[in-house]
């Protein structure tokens, strides 16, 4: 009788598309917010982020559900079609988040947002195929389905009263064509996952993932215009004094875990200026 074959471990990486973390996309404060993102590339070009009508901009916990599906993406060899299939609970559960009837709302209704809220570049998002910042138009997920467990898994549920009234689900999701292009032309951005659930601020997080982007496989210094930096993560904040109160605590947690071996805010004149050393 031949061995059941091994289960491979889930992997540690995360390989994102690089012109997708250079731009703002995920609130990321409990602040009051537009209602929709715009940013201006220092090239000129022109980035949206357009949530659906009566529908909020995608926040902190999705952009944890965004790393997770990339992730996961990464670990299933890039599918051509772009398909992932997953339950609820083991994704929960590889985020490291509670399961329970609040956070299988919470992902129901990410994986939504992820679908509907519309990415728009004039001249903003790299189209590593072409190698051209053009017009584009997409959303992250271009399709999401989830079903609840079929009548014969009800039965099972008795056994854990915390899902009784909000049972799991089956999902399968559609990564959008433009972004699975970009990661396949190698246009990409490497997290560690483990590293990046760690962080506790979301802030801290953003961080990770536009310092990926921006250094890419060097452990190259960062200098950026505080003002700028907010708007690119994006902050709600604008007062020097108020951006720098969100950002010290993730700049300690980042040196922390070994993402940057400094990182702080100086000033010259009028102008902050915002330094993270490799």
């Amino acid at each position: 009788m031949s061995p059941a074959p091994r289960r491979r471990p889930p992997t540690r990486t995360v390989q994102l598309d690089r012109a997708l973390e250079a731009l703002p996309l995920f609130r990321l404060s409990d602040s009051s917010e537009d209602s929709v993102v715009a940013f201006t590339t220092d090239t000129g070009g022109r980035w949206r982020v357009l949530p659906a009508p009566g529908e909020r901009l995608p926040g902190t916990f999705d952009q944890d559900v965004y790393v997770e599906l990339m992730r996961r993406f990464h670990e299933a060899e890039q599918p051509a079609d772009g398909a992932l299939t997953f339950t609820l609970h083991a994704f929960l559960r590889s985020m490291g988040r509670r399961v329970d009837g609040r956070t299988y709302e919470q992902l129901r209704g990410a994986l939504g947002r992820l679908e509907r809220t519309v990415l728009e570049s004039e001249g903003a998002w790299l189209d590593a195929r072409t190698g051209k910042l053009g017009a584009a138009r997409f959303t992250i997920l271009s399709a999401v389905a989830i079903d609840r467990r079929r009548l014969t898994d009800r039965d099972q549920l008795a056994l854990f009263p915390s899902l009784a009234s909000n049972e799991p689900g089956d999902a399968r999701v559609v990564l959008a064509a433009p972004i699975r292009a970009n990661v396949a032309a190698g246009h990409v951005s490497g997290l560690v996952a483990p590293i990046y659930f760690q962080l506790s601020s979301p802030v801290a997080r953003r961080l990770y993932r536009l310092l990926a982007a921006l250094r890419g496989d060097s452990r190259e210094r960062v200098i950026l215009p505080l003002e700028r930096l907010a708007e690119i993560l994006p902050l709600s904040q604008r007062y020097p004094s108020h951006l720098q109160r969100v950002l010290q605590p993730a700049h300690e947690m980042l040196v922390a875990a070994g993402i940057v071996r400094r990182a702080d805010c100086s000033q010259e004149g009028r102008a902050w200026t915002v330094r993270y050393e490799g």
